[in-house]
């Protein structure tokens, strides 16, 4: 049992980011490092996401599977069998604030744990370090699930926007069985393979592969080329805003904007992913926080840059639909501005696709460094000096399901996977204060135990939030993890000293 729940040293986590076989190129500054952050939280969902949270929704729960855990807990399957979301309206961007405000406590966590261990693995290598091999495995398990998962959902719904480029472009489109999942709600389609996904992710493979200087380059130019587009249309469309779309401003309450928070709080899952490059950052004790921090705070200005102008230029209750920004340009007559919006969405999936593809090579390197995983998968490329087996097999680990697959429905597994690793690293604040309260700590949360604490309540009230089925899907790919450990894992770190 000792085993299961022996720690790794934190200097000795530190020498081996140090070893010359399986060291990282350090090349990412501050600027870059929140690049990251804006490019992993910041997708199309910005110009879809806004418009559906304020109009809100009423749906009919056909299996009690889909049901949020939360009602039925508290209401039983028949008050869960029909469940309505009230729009916050324009208080949508009030819902943004308090999301930014409750991730906010979360950010201030990973930001002392990664000044303090910038090494690879973000959350799985602070659960190492405070908790114990057995609970790192199964946060690194997790993130396996939360990046992989989530960059197929992206992937996916790339195919349909590389579709509409073709046509506006050039007037062409891709035959459908050449671009479209194989197997959608279960049922074969027709199609041969959905190529646009697993095409993209092949070319961001080889940008990964190259180095890090060259993909965070790359993923700097998409964050301009989204920030941009955000400006123009919040620039443009602003003449046509109209008062008295902004009255009432909340029109269901404050309990409106609280169930908008509960849906946009998924919009800002990402900023995490910068703690991943901790180990490739020149300065990691100053420029972490920063990064983590600063990409927050973009994101929260962005979208609420969003949300006031849209529910300024349409009115709220005619918001839910799948392009709400597209449809009310297209209803103003600004044509240039929604090709804009378009544009700002391609490099949206783009980003995200190439910063998720990154974290999730980084954690299933820093897992084989510490012989959870195969040794291969923590090989350096002699030249390049990244982690190519690894990249390449998370490219493929990623690209060949979104090719075949139509995975939108387990979109919620990414949000669940993300609310486990940030109670985690919360968590990993609490045990290192008391276990090593001498230990320099360049960055500190403040309010110790307080905010951590309330860091982990709020995750884990959002976590019941989600449907049933997420949770049974969860829990079987958990003990799917437990298996692999006990079975593999554990084995290779028999004869480790603790």
């Amino acid at each position: 049992m000792s085993r299961l729940f022996r720690t790794k040293d934190i200097d000795k986590l530190l020498a081996g980011a140090r070893d010359p076989a399986r060291r990282l190129q350090k090349t990412l500054g501050p600027w870059s490092l929140t690049a990251l952050g804006v490019g992993a939280v910041i997708g199309a969902g910005i110009f879809v996401l806004t418009g559906t949270a304020a109009a809100g929704e009423v749906r009919h729960i056909e299996s009690i599977l889909h049901a949020p855990l939360l009602d039925l807990l508290l209401q039983g399957t028949a008050a869960a069998s029909t469940l309505g979301r009230p729009g916050a309206g324009p208080g949508i961007t009030l819902s943004f604030v308090l999301v930014a405000i409750a991730c906010g406590f979360a950010a201030l966590c990973y930001a002392e744990l990664a000044s303090m261990i910038p090494v690879a693995g973000s959350a799985y290598t602070y659960a190492y370090a405070t908790m114990g091999e057995i609970i790192a495995w199964i946060i690194g398990w997790d993130l396996i699930l939360e990046y992989a998962v989530g960059n197929m959902a992206v992937a996916v719904g790339f195919s349909a926007y590389f579709n509409d480029i073709l046509h506006v472009l050039f007037g062409v489109e891709l035959p459908t069985y050449l671009s479209s999942p194989v197997i959608a709600g279960g049922q074969y389609t027709g199609a041969w393979f959905n190529f646009p996904p697993f095409l993209i992710l092949m070319l961001l493979t080889v940008l990964l592969v190259r180095g890090i200087r060259e993909s965070a380059g790359a993923n700097n130019v998409m964050v301009i080329i989204k920030i941009l587009a955000i400006v123009v249309f919040a620039v443009f469309a602003a003449p046509a805003v109209k008062m008295e779309n902004w009255h009432p401003f909340m029109p269901n309450g404050f309990s409106g904007v609280l169930t908008g928070a509960a849906i946009v709080f998924f919009a800002y899952i990402g900023f995490d992913s910068v703690s991943t490059a901790a180990e490739e950052c020149r300065n990691p004790q100053r420029d972490l926080p920063i990064g983590i921090v600063s990409s927050l705070i973009v994101c929260t200005i962005m979208y609420m840059s969003v949300a006031l102008v849209l529910t300024g230029i349409a009115n709220w209750k005619t918001l839910n639909n799948a392009a709400p920004v597209a449809n009310a340009l297209r209803t103003l007559g600004f044509d240039g501005v929604r090709k804009w919006v378009d544009i700002g969405a391609i490099a949206g999936l783009l980003s995200v696709l190439l910063v998720f593809q990154y974290g999730q090579a980084r954690v299933w390197f820093a897992m084989s460094r510490d012989r959870l995983l195969p040794d291969v998968f923590s090989k350096v490329h002699p030249r390049y000096q990244t982690p190519h087996v690894s990249t390449w097999i998370a490219g493929l680990f990623v690209g060949i399901p979104a090719g075949i697959w139509d995975i939108g429905t387990l979109a919620d597994l990414t949000n669940i996977g993300t609310l486990f690793a940030f109670i985690i690293v919360s968590a990993g604040v609490i045990v290192l204060r008391r276990a090593q309260p001498e230990r320099p700590r360049s960055f500190r949360v403040p309010w110790v135990p307080l905010l951590p604490a309330i860091s982990i309540v709020s995750c884990l009230v959002l976590m019941t939030s989600l449907p049933l089925e997420t949770w049974i899907r969860f829990v079987v790919w958990l003990a799917l993890g437990l298996a692999v450990y006990f079975l593999y894992s554990r084995r290779r770190t028999a004869g480790l000293a603790d």
